[in-house]
This record gives structure tokens, C-alpha cells and sequence, in this order.
């Protein structure tokens, strides 16, 4: 999959940059001009769940309530570069981490997304995925920016549940 992503990506970039060359300063079937300077960046997204708390937003099909202020983390390395990028969730368990910058040394499988630990004292066992194995990214689509072009990916669903049948869902 990520080398399918990458192939996309630059593929995306061979079109932009046969378009960008084109003689005249009208562009190839209505389209305008790519800038000169294409900046690829990522973002990661995710959802984190509280599984057999009934916190607000609970959802019943998923028996599972949304986790607001969850750290995720993007971790990337690739030889001597590496690269960590942290956001939070939002009332609804989703997080959106973006890259402010190029990240071109590295590829989908170089990154990993991870929730080193949950933000209600009752729902602090990690089920899915495990804590230390973490998330890999799955490419989603491409996401015009207001002066690049961001990669969107997915790391999924982060779930957590009480320590044991009986423990109390303690926000």
C-alpha cells in the first residue's frame, strides 16, 4: 500500500511538473499553473475510544465513547532523520496531526502513530492497538493546501477499556 501511495505521489508530481513546462502561460485544459515551489506534507488522522464507558458521545454500535484531549503522536525515522509531530483529540476522540514541513527522507512505512496513554483514569488499559506497537499509516487521499499539497493518511482507531469487568469508568 505505501508503495502504491508513493507511486501516486510521484506520479501527481511528474503531471504538475509536464504541466508547469508547458510554453505558454495559459495552462493544459483549464487548469492554472502549479506554483513553482511544491511543498509535500503529511497529515495523519485518527479516533480514540474509551470501549464499555459510557462517557459523552457514547456510541452504542460500537459500545464505546469518544476520548477528547487523547495525546497522538507521529513518529517517523528513517537512518539518522526522524521526526515526532504531537496533536490532541478534539470532543469527538479525532485527532489530525500535520507535518509543517516537507517530509521527503521519509516513507509511509518509516511512520508510526501512536497514544502512549489515556486521558480518563478508567479507561486507561490500550486494547487496540497494542501501546508499544502502534499504528501504521494507510494513504486516504490527497489534500490541496492553500500552498502545498498534503498526503492524507489514516492510522485508525485507538481503543481503550477499564482494567477489569468491575473497575469504574472514572473520567
Amino acid at each position: 500500500m505505501a508503495w502504491l501511495a508513493r507511486c501516486l505521489l510521484v506520479c501527481l508530481y511528474l503531471v504538475i511538473l509536464s504541466v508547469g513546462s508547458l510554453p505558454s502561460r495559459g495552462s493544459a485544459m483549464g487548469l492554472p499553473q502549479p506554483p513553482r515551489k511544491l511543498n509535500f506534507t503529511i497529515g495523519v488522522e485518527g479516533v480514540v475510544w474509551c470501549k464499555g464507558c459510557r462517557y459523552g458521545g457514547y456510541v452504542k454500535s460500537k459500545d464505546a465513547s469518544p476520548l477528547p484531549n487523547a495525546a497522538a503522536v507521529l513518529r517517523c525515522q528513517r537512518g539518522n532523520w526522524d521526526l515526532s509531530v504531537w496533536n490532541t483529540t478534539d470532543a469527538d476522540g479525532y485527532f489530525l496531526i500535520q507535518t509543517e514541513r516537507q517530509v521527503v527522507p521519509f516513507m509511509s512505512k518509516d511512520c508510526t502513530v501512536y497514544v502512549p496513554w489515556s486521558p480518563a483514569r478508567g479507561c486507561a488499559v490500550p486494547v487496540n492497538p497494542a501501546r508499544k506497537k502502534g499504528s501504521p499509516l494507510k494513504f486516504r487521499r490527497f489534500v490541496p493546501l492553500s500552498d502545498e499539497l498534503q498526503a492524507r493518511y489514516s492510522a485508525g482507531n485507538f481503543t481503550f477499556a477499564p482494567k477489569g469487568p468491575s473497575a469504574k469508568c472514572k473520567l
